[in-house]
């Protein structure tokens, strides 16, 4: 069982932003998330997009804020652990414990929620035999391209993962793109080169079509995909990569004797924490009084909640608040000294 100051569930900027409050404090934390990389709605739902309300810079992209979070907390050397979901919280003495759906456990006197609007989860292909091959012939997202070599691949979806992945997968495999839609919604320059490679052989292009079942008994041998005309065609596949969009679950967090209004957390506005000593609340999972759903918003947050950790990791210590400006310590552990 790993021990730390404190737990952080979600990966997004108000997670991250909470990384540094605690390092500046010189807390250590460990960070939980359910996708596969950090950056939570912003590399989710608007990678590309402007973001106008970080103060001091004028715009910036989700990607971009995230590149820069992520910058910022070096010096603290977070572990995280992605591609996890928290599956049980209790309480042991003046500790909690966490359980992860990746058999890990955690324990520590402090639990920060930045779930955002929730957990992520892939949207899943609707057809029976679908969960039978999931995770080993079936996959919702790609964490190791090689595994993908030399195979054929049917891949669902129009926007940019599908395409992005149907690129970068047809040059060791055989692609086929289905989309329910003749039109894709993914960028211009990565449509054109999908375009390059149809007529070259290299990808073979399915609309408007969706997935009739799935055929195999161990392993996939073959797909059967129907047209919007009625026409139904089988094709030769050994992989499937599923690019549907994810939902966002409330998941097991509803479970934790939490006070929940909706499928938000009710906080109090002092240092946002729940109805359950050291359970935190932040960012746009959280509602109190006055809430407004900004990045800004969860930052302030974090750094009120970030004080009542310390307490709480640090029963022996006074706190005392010190600027960043003049302080050597925290300037020691951001690496400046």
């Amino acid at each position: 069982m790993k021990k730390t100051d404190t737990i952080i569930i979600g990966a997004g900027p108000v997670g991250l932003f909470a990384v540094h409050q605690l390092g500046i404090k010189g807390l250590n934390s460990i960070v939980i998330d359910n996708l596969d990389k950090a950056g939570g709605q912003c590399i989710e739902l608007y990678p590309d997009k402007p973001i106008y309300d970080i103060p001091a810079v004028p715009e910036c992209t989700g990607q971009e804020l995230t590149e820069k979070l992520l910058e910022q907390i070096k010096p603290f050397n977070t572990e995280f652990f992605l591609n996890e979901r928290v599956e049980e919280v209790k309480k042991d003495k003046e500790n909690w414990i966490v359980k992860t759906s990746n058999k890990n456990e955690f324990s520590s006197p402090n639990i920060i929620i930045a779930g955002g609007v929730g957990s992520f989860e892939p949207r899943k292909l609707s057809v029976k035999e679908a969960e039978n091959f999931e995770d080993k012939f079936l996959f919702y997202a790609v964490k190791n391209k090689e595994q993908f070599k030399n195979k054929n691949i049917s891949i669902f979806g129009g926007g940019d993962s599908a395409l992005d992945w149907a690129l970068e997968l047809s040059k060791f495999s055989n692609i086929s793109l289905i989309h329910r839609r003749d039109e894709f919604r993914g960028a211009p320059h990565t449509l054109s080169e999908i375009k390059k490679l149809e007529k070259e052989g290299k990808i073979s292009l399915k609309t408007p079509c969706q997935l009739e079942s799935i055929e195999g008994t161990e392993k996939i041998k073959s797909i059967t995909i129907k047209y919007d005309n009625g026409k139904t065609e089988k094709i030769k596949t050994d992989v499937i990569l599923s690019f549907f969009g994810l939902i966002m679950k409330l998941g097991p967090i509803s479970e934790w004797g939490l006070n929940m209004n909706k499928k938000t957390i009710e906080v109090n506005s002092k240092n946002f924490e729940t109805n359950k000593k050291g359970i935190f609340a932040v960012g746009d999972i959280c509602v109190y009084p006055g809430k407004l759903k900004l990045i800004l918003s969860g930052f302030h947050e974090v750094a009120l909640a970030s004080v009542e950790c310390f307490k709480r990791a640090r029963p022996n210590e006074k706190y005392r608040f010190e600027f960043t400006t003049s302080s050597k310590t925290i300037q020691q552990r951001l690496g400046k000294k």
